[in-house]
């Protein structure tokens, strides 16, 4: 995990001191405040605690009737209505390989059919269509999700678990965090750039519902929680990841409108690879396995069996180390690529495809 935002902070202190000093000037003194009744200090906390309290229960209500519960054979997940002709979008591993769902909305116990538009697993999302638009059928509405601020209030919303219409609380912890994501076999799944971090509860069945901030808009999907080793690799408590509502909107939008991802704006070098390790069983390095003819990589002079240890300024030690390098890139973008052939080490600059 990888590339957190950073911010400037503006210089106040100079000017306080110059507040200070004026006051010192006139024996900085102020005035006595007028004394605070004990009793009215204590009721200004519930009255905060009830305002907050308030304002949750108006997302809830404004948000929740947009999250539905997805059904596969074996599988239960989360959804966010897209639009108001059915369109659902959720996570690519919910969907799974099934083609056909069943889906529970917020307002209703009854169970709707709904068909796979498409999926793409790349980025982990997937659009499914109900086969009859119930009345009533609320979109939700979707944040511009690189306004999102490290701190902010947020609410996960889904089935953790199979409990439909579940609603957990958080913060936002990070933004811009990149995150492979481990597959049924073990391996390495979609890795995923500019994921939204949240102290919220993530459980699986949240996958694909809705990360939503006070203002009742959905600002990410849900995916994924940290594995802590200590654990056994069982979840780490309050460090789960939301795919962020800008690309969840491309995506879908793409997928509704065309019924395929037409524009992944992924870079891609055109090849497979494989991790290398030492003597000593530590990874060092991504080896060509194959690579596409006419592609980037081959445009570029790699041949299979050169072993990728280097993008740009970033250390390349696995394939996912590479697919986390070239999720922070751009198509079309030039990098500068270090690798082994032949126990030599060689440069060469490459023009990033689009996956």
């Amino acid at each position: 995990m990888d590339a957190s935002r950073t911010r400037a902070l503006g210089r106040v202190a100079p000017a306080a001191v110059l507040v200070c000093s004026a006051v010192l000037g006139s024996g900085c003194s102020a005035p006595a405040a007028a004394p605070v009744e004990p009793s009215a200090a204590r009721a200004a906390l519930p009255e905060v605690a009830n305002q907050l309290q308030d304002q949750y229960q108006r997302v809830i209500k404004e948000a929740l009737p947009s999250v539905v519960q997805i059904q596969a054979s074996r599988d239960l997940g989360s959804g966010i209505v897209f639009d108001s002709q059915g369109h659902i979008v959720t996570n690519a591993h919910v969907v799974g390989a099934e083609k056909t769902f069943k889906v529970t909305t917020a307002s209703s116990e009854a169970q709707l059919t709904a068909s796979l538009v498409y999926s793409y697993p790349d980025q982990d999302l997937a659009v499914i269509k109900l086969d009859r638009v119930p009345s009533g059928l609320k979109p939700a509405q979707f944040a511009d999700s690189d306004k999102v601020q490290v701190g902010q209030i947020v609410l996960a919303m889904g089935s953790p678990l199979g409990l439909s219409s579940s609603v957990t609380q958080g913060i936002v912890s990070a933004t811009g965090r990149t995150v492979s994501e481990s597959d049924e076999g073990g391996g390495t799944g979609a890795t995923i750039a500019n994921m939204v971090q949240t102290s919220a509860a993530i459980n699986p069945g949240n996958s694909g519902g809705a990360l939503v901030d006070l203002d009742g808009q959905v600002i990410g999907i849900p995916t994924l929680a940290a594995a802590d080793p200590g654990m056994g690799g069982g979840s780490a408590p309050g460090i789960g990841f939301a795919i962020p509502s800008s690309m969840v909107r491309t995506v879908a939008g793409q997928i509704v409108q065309h019924g395929k991802v037409t524009d992944s704006g992924r870079a891609a070098l055109g090849i497979s690879a494989r991790t290398v390790v030492d003597d000593s069983y530590r990874p060092v390095g991504a080896a060509v396995v194959t690579v596409t003819p006419g592609g980037p990589a081959a445009r570029a002079g790699l041949r299979t069996g050169d072993v990728i240890t280097r993008l740009d300024d970033t250390t390349i030690t696995s394939v996912t180390a590479l697919a986390e390098a070239l999720a922070a890139d751009k198509p079309g973008q030039q990098v500068k690529l270090t690798y082994l052939r032949s126990g030599k080490d060689r440069t060469t600059e490459v023009t990033l495809g689009e996956q």
